[in-house]
């Protein structure tokens, strides 16, 4: 398999996104992790990969939501828009096998599966910093132009993260 920052720039090219990789020290926490970046907690957006249930053949189908790095994904919000009444993160070996990226890194942009993206509404008409592909890189991208390129569903798919 090629080098994952490769097949971010190869798949970003393929479907016209302008975007940008920048390396980044490592970080304890969201907040240390916006600072490091110049942003705010919200514009740094997680890639979540979900589980849908298998098909009648059994086949592992999966989606990925997009939700801002302060806030949690909203199980039951997402399960009425999808239409399924049970949804679940998979472990990291099967969230690996469905994306080709390694969770920490994951982004729709090269995955090795075009699975549908659910994006939180709260990310349009923001510029946005999101997994790389590979450890210890960050991937700035126009919200809208990645919404766009992907056709990905935009709602309210999240809700206040708990308390650390």
């Amino acid at each position: 398999m090629p080098d994952p920052l490769d097949r971010v720039r190869t798949a970003a090219a393929a479907r016209g996104l302008d975007i940008e990789l920048r390396e980044r020290p490592s970080a304890s926490s969201l907040a240390e992790a916006a600072s490091l970046l110049g942003l705010q907690p919200e514009d740094i957006v997680k890639t979540l990969v979900v589980k849908r249930p298998s098909t009648s053949a059994g086949t592992d189908e999966f989606l990925l939501a997009l939700v801002p790095g302060d806030l949690a994904i909203s199980w039951p919000k997402l399960r009425a828009l999808v239409g399924v009444n049970k949804l679940r993160m998979p472990e990291p070996d099967v969230a690996l096998a469905a994306t080709g990226y390694e969770r920490g890194t994951i982004t729709p942009i090269g995955a090795s599966t075009d699975w549908p993206i659910y994006a939180d509404a709260s990310i349009v008409g923001r510029r946005i910093a999101m997994g790389a592909g590979a450890h210890g890189y960050s991937l700035f991208v126009d919200a809208d132009a990645l919404i766009a390129a992907y056709g990905a569903t935009v709602a309210d798919i999240s809700q206040p993260a708990a308390p650390r």
